[in-house]
């Protein structure tokens, strides 16, 4: 008979005890998470950056991933794009009843890869059960430390006119590839989410060049969303090419099939960098050379003052770009 988790995983007594020893505590035990205390103590010096986000996404397993290594990861590039070293992650499950230990420890596991990966620590942490449809088989919160370098902290550095827009790779993978599976079409291996880790990507950079300001990881609301965010906190005009943008063919394609333009599509493993012109040569070469840069593209640049991002067309039109309107699909982190 297959071993489910079941309410009483959650009631705070033996099997809330063997949930958290002998399964939980298996995959991500260590010197600080191991004391059980209600609050991890532990010393740090220098800026700090923390962060927190919540994963729902449906299907929990996808082609590329699943629902824990998401949570690692996105909580990492949260804290990595800010020019923080990841150090600490705290994580909350909140689990339904039924769910069977099967998949629990599938991504139980896949956590502990991608924290081992990254070199960041699980040290607190919670979890709850809850009634049969009053879930979605798991949701996961997790919470992240950081620590900032000075000299990596880009904050402050004045956007210009001139300074240039890119992006290290393709876009719209994540959110698309989550589409095609919830639809249950059948596709090829080539068609899965782009979710990976940022932190030996874009920290190495920061320490190469001191004229990086402003990165940002594009997922919700895709490439666009955060391209309008510059835009308005910044007050400029941004405009790219739509020739310059890297697309694989499976997503143009899925683009075209199901509607959705990939520029709004979520990413998971892609930043959006804006940063001086005078160390493009600099800044290119080394994306080029790192596996998660390889495909990168100067995508655009900053006009001048303003507060809107303009899309020049392959026919040399320009339109406006717009920030999303509505969800094109819920739940994809």
């Amino acid at each position: 008979m297959e071993e489910i988790i079941l309410l009483s995983h959650g009631n705070g007594g033996e099997s809330t005890r063997r949930l958290i020893e002998e399964e939980i505590l298996k995959y991500f035990g260590n010197d600080i998470l191991n004391q059980l205390l209600d609050s991890a103590i532990f010393d740090i010096k220098g800026r700090l950056a923390f962060t927190t986000d919540s994963f729902v996404v449906s299907p929990i397993f996808f082609n590329g991933g699943d629902i824990g290594k998401l949570s690692i990861y996105g909580t990492i590039n949260d804290l990595s794009v800010m020019g923080a070293k990841p150090l600490y992650l705290s994580v909350g499950l909140i689990v339904e009843e039924g769910l069977s230990f099967e998949e629990f420890r599938k991504i139980l596991l896949s956590m502990k890869a991608a924290s081992e990966e990254c070199g960041i620590k699980i040290i607190t942490g919670d979890t709850k059960v809850v009634e049969r449809g009053k879930g979605d088989k798991i949701f996961i919160n997790t919470s992240g430390i950081g620590i900032i370098e000075t000299s990596l902290d880009w904050r402050g550095r004045g956007i210009e006119q001139g300074d240039i827009v890119i992006i290290n790779g393709g876009i719209g993978e994540h959110g698309l590839c989550i589409m095609i599976q919830r639809l249950g079409i059948k596709v090829g291996e080539e068609v899965k989410s782009d979710l990976a880790p940022l932190n030996s990507l874009v920290l190495p950079l920061l320490k190469i060049s001191n004229n990086i300001k402003f990165m940002r990881d594009p997922t919700r609301g895709g490439v666009a969303g955060v391209l309008n965010e510059i835009a308005q906190k910044y007050s400029v005009e941004i405009e790219i090419e739509e020739e310059k943008i890297p697309i694989k063919p499976w997503v143009r394609s899925a683009s075209e099939i199901l509607g959705i333009d990939p520029l709004y599509s979520a990413n998971e493993g892609k930043v959006i960098i804006i940063a001086s012109r005078k160390d493009e040569d600099k800044i290119m070469s080394f994306l080029k050379n790192h596996p998660l840069g390889k495909d990168a593209e100067i995508i655009g640049e900053i006009k001048g003052k303003g507060n809107r991002v303009y899309l020049k067309t392959k026919l040399g039109t320009r339109r406006i770009l717009d920030p999303l309107k509505r969800d094109l699909l819920p739940r994809i982190c």
